[in-house]
């Protein structure tokens, strides 16, 4: 099976150092950096997620330098602080659709943080490709997403969108089918009316990119079983695996 990422990608650069004192001129801690580590994310960390996972994966992404710069206290691995530099696609960096490059892929995965690199109208062109789709977006919802195979969003991005899923209902396609995945963090995730729970408490040390691997670990499920609720049991376990570490990391699962 082949799979292709589409959306916005980031540098995620996680730099750790030392907090003992607090600044004397205003009432911010002081910090030393000691270490620093860069990885792919968002769009990228969705497609290295799905790589680790055994398959073959292709992106197609902004080209300019969008960075999370998140400062750590190695000490109690809190974060002091996060710095968002270039927070959005420059236009000649916007994406083009061309229906040729999407062809050959039997699972497309749009994550859509919403830096300007995809439109509406460019997620609507994308998923009426004759393949499985997957949609993560910050975007509001509406009629341009519906022809999604499977919607996933976390709960903020739900609180912001709740208000018009029932007009969609309504309003566009009478009888349409919103598969929509929910997730609620150490809760868990909904769909349809379903609650998954996490049975077993955790310790979670970082949740960076954890939204990624569960939107990667979906995919490959399903592409591999066709069954939904397999498939988020799995992505489950995954992200479940990612939180408990440090920084951004990507799933090893073996097949």
């Amino acid at each position: 099976m082949k799979f292709l990422v589409i959306g916005d990608s980031c540098i995620d650069k996680f730099i750790y150092g030392l907090c003992e004192r607090m600044c004397p001129e205003a009432p911010v801690p002081v910090f030393k950096p000691l270490k620093e580590t860069k990885n792919y994310g968002m769009s990228g960390n969705v497609m290295k997620n799905v790589k680790s996972l055994g398959y073959e994966c292709d992106i197609i992404t902004n080209k300019n330098n969008i960075e999370k710069i998140r400062y750590i206290d190695n000490r109690t691995h809190q974060m002091i602080i996060r710095v968002d530099k270039n927070d959005f696609v420059d236009e000649d960096s916007k994406y083009i659709y061309n229906v040729n490059e999407l062809e050959g892929y039997d699972v497309i995965i749009i994550s859509d943080y919403d830096k300007g690199f995809l439109t509406e109208s460019d997620i609507k062109n994308i998923l009426s490709v004759e393949c499985t789709t997957f949609l993560q977006t910050n975007k509001l919802l509406g009629k341009w997403c519906l022809t999604a195979d499977y919607i996933k969003l976390n709960k903020y991005e739900y609180e912001k969108t709740k208000h018009l899923i029932d007009r969609l209902y309504l309003d566009s396609y009478p009888g349409v089918d919103l598969k929509l995945i929910v997730t609620i963090g150490e809760d868990g995730c909904f769909y349809k009316g379903k609650k998954y729970s996490i049975e077993k408490k955790i310790q979670v040390r970082d949740v960076s990119g954890a939204g990624d691997t569960f939107l990667a670990a979906l995919s490959v499920k399903y592409a591999e079983c066709n069954d939904i609720d397999k498939s988020i049991e799995f992505a489950q376990e995954c992200s479940i695996k990612v939180v408990q570490k440090l920084g951004i990391n990507t799933i090893q699962v073996e097949k």
